[in-house]
């Protein structure tokens, strides 16, 4: 996994203007790739890794020991300060088993955000540090939980109460039965492309996480594809944007038929 060099040329950007930003990743390839040299199966149900007790250990090494660094390690290389985290320091990722069937899956129950406040204001600093989030949990018990990417940042987010939630993917954004792009959507749309199964896999994961906070306390969530060259500050910065922009809908606003 290689962070797009004009993407982290975009964060920097970001930076320089004195915007926050709290990158969390995933890292489904490579888990992949991981397991598979393990001989351990990969297996999904809508859209959610079903993560046995042998797989877990595979999937923190690659999450925290492999790629969590490797994104820290690229951000200071060009001048962006960076601070790895779990979502297992400090429980800031609180949670329990998803279900039996997923044995080591993680339903987020609480977030603890001291963590991130902790990074984002360090004292003495004029540039404060991204805090670059790793999705594991942890339960009641101490034991890690694999908590989906996209749900995690949608939980963090959620409980930071930011302002905006941007999901860097390899598409364009969400897309209608024909193919074609959706630029802007409600959570009425949201929920009709769930119901009638236009949406599958890891991107009906993100949009229920999306619902889930559009109907919580966010406005506006951006999907952008993160390979595109300066995609951040093209959907940031320009009145059309190059991706989805998901919107709760607004009291009185006409709802769609």
């Amino acid at each position: 996994m290689q962070f797009n060099i004009i993407l982290n040329q975009d964060l920097k950007l970001l930076k320089g203007v004195g915007i926050h930003v709290i990158l969390v990743h995933g890292g489904g390839k490579a888990i992949d790739q991981a397991l598979a040299m393990h001989h351990i199966n990969s297996h999904f149900v809508d859209g959610l890794r079903v993560t046995s007790n042998a797989a877990m250990d595979i999937i923190e090494m690659v999450l925290c020991g492999h790629i969590n660094n490797m994104l820290v390690k690229q951000l200071n290389h060009i001048g962006i300060r960076a601070v790895g985290l779990t979502g297992a320091d400090d429980h800031l990722l609180q949670c329990e088993p998803i279900s039996t069937q997923h044995e080591r899956a993680g339903k987020v129950k609480a977030v603890n955000i001291q963590p991130i406040i902790n990074i984002l204001h360090t004292p003495d600093s004029q540039v404060h540090p991204i805090p670059v989030i790793a999705p594991i949990g942890i339960d009641s018990q101490g034991q890690s939980l694999n908590v989906n990417a996209d749900v995690a940042a949608c939980e963090i987010a959620m409980a930071l109460g930011v302002n905006k939630l941007i999901y860097l993917t390899d598409q364009d954004g969400i897309f209608d039965a024909d193919g074609q792009r959706l630029s802007s959507l409600d959570t009425h749309q949201l929920q009709q492309l769930i119901d009638q199964q236009i949406v599958k896999e890891g991107m009906l994961t993100k949009v229920r996480a999306i619902l889930t906070a559009l109907q919580t306390n966010m406005n506006h969530i951006h999907i952008i594809n993160g390979q595109r060259p300066h995609a951040l500050i093209e959907e940031l910065f320009t009145v059309a944007g190059i991706g989805s922009l998901c919107k709760s809908t607004l009291p009185g606003e006409p709802q769609p038929c």
